[in-house]
């Protein structure tokens, strides 16, 4: 692991670790999004250990500082819910930008992140697909039960009978 790669993770992870929301494991409670981005690197890792270092870098940060912006602003419907989602992948394009400058990361890095955050052409470019790959193995090993057995507020309306 290059010096950049370990010190834009330690900047993911302490604007992550700032998450008023928790997550129990192993019972010890994390801020959600730490969580989140430390399972992502280590699925990452496990799926594609020879990822390019800008597909390890959009793993770690998927979900930087979600929380700023909440599901419950949109309305609970999918049109709500798929604005919620395109704008959520731009603030998080914006927020990986300015850790990787400010990291020293060259232009042509950054703008591989962020396209890779927006998810552009998805089933095209093998590390769009990679990263899609990952968040699904991500879901279902850490989230899809307690999914099923009660789904989040913020896709009740998106389920049939929820």
């Amino acid at each position: 692991m290059s010096n950049k790669l370990l010190q834009a993770y330690e900047m993911f992870d302490r604007a992550n670790a700032e998450d008023p929301n928790k997550e129990v494991f192993k019972g010890i409670y994390h801020p959600k999004e730490l969580l989140y981005g430390r399972r992502m690197t280590d699925t990452l890792n496990a799926f594609e250990p020879n990822a390019s270092e800008a597909l390890q870098l959009t793993v770690r940060c998927q979900h930087i500082c979600r929380w700023e912006i909440p599901r419950e602003s949109y309305p609970m419907n999918r049109v709500g819910y798929l604005k919620w989602r395109q704008e959520l992948k731009k603030f998080h394009a914006q927020k990986a930008d300015i850790i990787l400058k400010e990291v020293g990361y060259d232009d042509a890095t950054v703008e591989r992140v962020k396209f890779l955050m927006l998810k552009k052409q998805l089933k095209k470019d093998e590390d769009t697909q990679t990263l899609e790959d990952v968040i699904c193995l991500v879901f279902l090993m850490y989230y899809y039960d307690s999914f099923l057995t009660t789904p989040p507020p913020k896709v009740r309306g998106l389920l049939p009978n929820a």
